[in-house]
C-alpha cells in the first residue's frame, strides 16, 4: 500500500471498551486510533476518505450517529474501509443489514479478544487485497490512456484476434501504418503477443465494471 499505514479505528461512546480494544490491538502490534463517537471520526476522515487503510471496529448503537449510519456514510464518500460492528445488544436485523453492506463481522459484547483479532486479521486482509487490486487497476488505466484512439482501435481489434490487413481494411489505413500502431501500442503496453494484449484488455473492464 503505497504511502498508506493500516491501522485499526475503533469508535465507541463506551470510553472502558474503547480504551479495553485499543489496549488489546496495541499490545497485539496494530498502529490504533480512538474515537469516542462517529462524527469524530468523519471528521478526521471527511478531506481524504480513502488516504487511510486498514479497518474500522464501530459500536453498532450510539448516540446521534450509530454504526449503521457511519456504513452509509462512508460508503457515500467512497470510503472503502472494512468495518467491523460491536454491540451490547444482538439485534438479527441490524446485523444482517451490516454484513449485507459488506460488513466483515458482527460481535456481541462482552468481547472475546481472540475474536476481536481473529476479526481483524481478516478485516486487514481485504483490505490490503482491495487496495492492491485497485492499484493494479490504475497502474493499468495509466498505461491504457498512454495509447493514442487509433492505437486504441488496434489495440481492440488484434485482441478479437484480427490480423494486420483486416484491421488496415476496417479502419482504412495501410497495413504498415497498421504495423507502426501495433508496434507503438504493445510497447507502450509492455505487452509481446495478442494473448498478452487480449489478456490486459480483459482485466481493464475491471475498472470500468
Amino acid at each position: 500500500m503505497t504511502g498508506v499505514t493500516a491501522k485499526v479505528v475503533v469508535i465507541d461512546d463506551d470510553g472502558a471498551v474503547l480504551r479495553s480494544v485499543g489496549r488489546l490491538l496495541g499490545v497485539s502490534g496494530y498502529e490504533v486510533e480512538l474515537f469516542e463517537g462517529a462524527r469524530a471520526f468523519l471528521a478526521s476522515a471527511a478531506a481524504a476518505p480513502d488516504a487511510r487503510a486498514g479497518c474500522v471496529i464501530v459500536d453498532l448503537a450510539m448516540p446521534e450517529l450509530g454504526g449503521l449510519d457511519l456504513q452509509a456514510a462512508l460508503r457515500a464518500s467512497g470510503c472503502r474501509l472494512p468495518l467491523i460492528f460491536i454491540t451490547g445488544h444482538g439485534d438479527v436485523r441490524a446485523s444482517v443489514q451490516a454484513m449485507k453492506e459488506g460488513a466483515v463481522d458482527f460481535l456481541l459484547k462482552p468481547l472475546e479478544a481472540d475474536e476481536v483479532l481473529a476479526a481483524v486479521r481478516r478485516a486487514m486482509d481485504l483490505d490490503a487485497r482491495a487496495r492492491a487490486a485497485r492499484e493494479e487497476q490504475a497502474a493499468l488505466a495509466a498505461r491504457l490512456d498512454a495509447l493514442t484512439p487509433r492505437e486504441r482501435q488496434v489495440c481492440d481489434r488484434i485482441a478479437r484476434g484480427e490480423l494486420n490487413k483486416q484491421i488496415a481494411a476496417e479502419l482504412g489505413l495501410a497495413e504498415s501504418t497498421v504495423k507502426q500502431h501495433r508496434a507503438s501500442a504493445t510497447a507502450k503496453l509492455g505487452v509481446a503477443s495478442a494473448a498478452e494484449l487480449a489478456a490486459l484488455l480483459e482485466r481493464s473492464r475491471g475498472r470500468d465494471g
